[in-house]
């Protein structure tokens, strides 16, 4: 039957071309076919999802590793008084500029931060910011020029793989940084070649899944980002004391082992296969994912209803697809919105830790920790929660503990203040979760990584504005949770021009998107006339 199949294919289908967008429904759609050929959810899918998802927890490792790497490190007068700053727990950078240099020493060697190793404790906020917000500004760049390489060429396998190959390398020369400028640029190039390692995971594995399981599996990937935020501040305690280049060593290894299993055990997405014309590739997939779930392949694929897209599409061919159409660019405008505040309060709160009068080490544990019922929320209920009405929820409710944490009412109570941070960090874990899954529902195949690669970008502008304003709020708490908190609950609210998707099967271009989105409007419409 699959040999038929394959001949099928390989067949042209004159009856195709001559259907109207209307009628698309009395045929059967891609995403319909490649459903019954996946058929439940078996542990070989299980099991490739895991691989797949598992880049996450490489990529958070570098996503925050300078909250370690460049710590603002401790330090003591000789005379052994030390100035806490009217605490205990931790002393600030700005003291020590107005003490002779000879007065002081660092608590711990010189070589356990960058900040330290290379005397940049009064350099000013730009210059001890400069490494986070080139790794976020690399990111940002990478993410423009790497995008649409997984929907176009390389595909989201091989896109994934090179991804993490070139972050790892880049990583492990960071090791061998010997100075502020060496190891910034080092942090670019990381987080250029990392910056489509998330699109490319989430899109591969949810494109693996059928309908019933593709927002658990999108899920799978949060996990493995929170196990890896929980591997940092593990790996830095057994590394206290020694040299903070231990850390990119550590980290950098065995994520070039994993590109390497990618490489040779990962399966290549069938959707973007039959997207590109490569339909016998997708196939043979389709057969082996038949096979593991113990099913036969006994479908045909010779009345797909839709248009293959077998040209090229470069960055700005996809870009122009994105835009040229009013539903798809206000679409874009309004996710690329929300994401920017999101990314600068879920990737600054983090770096900011530093800022609070608590253990760096423990704070930063507890907020890896908050990661993990977020990551639950979507998973478990992912498939009956809306999209919409959550996001706008955790967006508001991050910007209110946010803004309360550093209030100078509640600067006296540690516990308090620490725990308003932990509930704003988890609200945005939350929004940003369920903001990825909507937003590979909102665009079609075609499309998909370089729509979701354009809302990870608008993430990572927040980034890159967020070590800055961490290293401003140094002196002022407001600076960094204050504007965070603003910034989130204002971007936020645009997800009131977005539509639902609930429920809803993924489409694979951009006019049977377009049709459904008039089809739904039409609907709604006559509801509501109706109803009235």
């Amino acid at each position: 039957m699959a040999d038929s199949i394959t001949l099928l294919l390989s067949q042209p289908n004159s009856d195709d071309s001559s259907q109207s967008p209307h009628l698309e429904g009395h045929l059967p759609s891609l995403d319909s076919t490649i459903e019954s050929c996946i058929g439940n959810f078996s542990w070989a899918q299980f099991l490739q999802a895991i691989l797949v998802s598992f880049a996450w927890f490489f990529d958070s490792q570098q996503s925050f590793i300078s909250v370690f790497a460049d710590a603002e490190p401790l330090w003591h007068c000789n005379s052994s008084t030390r100035l806490r700053n009217n605490t205990s727990s931790y002393n600030r950078i700005s003291d020590l500029c107005h003490l002779p240099t000879d007065s002081c020493s660092w608590d711990l060697p010189r070589h356990t931060s960058t900040i330290s190793e290379w005397d940049l404790q009064c350099a000013g906020t730009i210059i001890t910011g400069l490494p986070a917000s080139a790794f976020f500004m690399g990111c940002l760049i990478g993410g423009f020029v790497l995008a649409t390489l997984a929907d176009s060429s390389l595909g989201r396998k091989k896109m994934l793989s090179f991804s993490c190959l070139a972050m790892a390398m880049s990583t492990l020369l960071t090791a061998f940084a010997n100075n502020l400028w060496t190891y910034s640029a080092l942090r670019f190039i990381c987080g250029f070649s990392r910056s489509t390692i998330n699109t490319s995971a989430l899109v591969l594995s949810t494109e693996l899944a059928s309908k019933r399981w593709r927002g658990q599996v999108g899920v799978i990937g949060f996990f493995c980002f929170t196990l890896g935020f929980l591997s940092l501040p593990a790996i830095a305690y057994v590394n206290i004391g020694y040299t903070w280049r231990n850390l990119y060593l550590l980290t950098s290894i065995p994520t070039i082992l994993y590109s390497l299993v990618v490489h040779f055990y990962v399966l290549e997405s069938p959707r973007w296969l039959f997207i590109k014309g490569r339909k016998e590739e997708a196939v043979e997939i389709l057969k082996t994912m038949a096979e593991t779930n113990n099913e036969s392949l006994t479908v045909s694929f010779s009345y797909l209803s839709f248009k293959e897209e077998t040209s090229n599409v470069d960055f700005y061919s996809a870009i122009k697809i994105l835009i040229e159409k009013k539903w798809s660019f206000r679409r874009l405008l309004a996710v690329m919105a929300i994401g920017f505040g999101v990314g600068l309060d879920y990737y600054g709160m983090p770096l900011a830790l530093g800022n609070l009068p608590f253990n760096l080490y423990l704070s930063v544990t507890l907020n890896a920790l908050s990661e993990l019922p977020a990551s639950l929320i979507a998973f478990f209920f992912i498939g009956n929660l809306n999209r919409r009405t959550p996001i706008m929820v955790f967006c508001i409710l991050s910007g209110i503990c946010s803004i309360m944490s550093v209030l100078k009412e509640v600067k006296t109570y540690t516990t308090l203040q620490i725990g308003l941070e932990l509930v704003s960090f988890f609200s945005a874990c939350s929004a940003f979760n369920i903001l990825l899954i909507y937003t590979t529902e909102l665009f079609p195949t075609c499309v998909r990584i370089s729509a979701v690669s354009m809302v990870r970008q608008a993430i990572v502008l927040g980034g890159v504005f967020s070590p800055v304003l961490t290293a401003a709020g140094r002196g002022d708490g407001f600076v960094s949770y204050g504007v965070f908190g603003i910034m989130i609950m204002c971007f936020g609210l645009f997800v009131v021009y977005l539509p639902e998707t609930k429920g809803r099967a993924i489409c694979d271009t951009m006019e049977e998107e377009e049709y459904k989105s008039k089809t739904a409007l039409t609907c709604g419409f006559t509801s509501y006339r109706n109803d009235v």
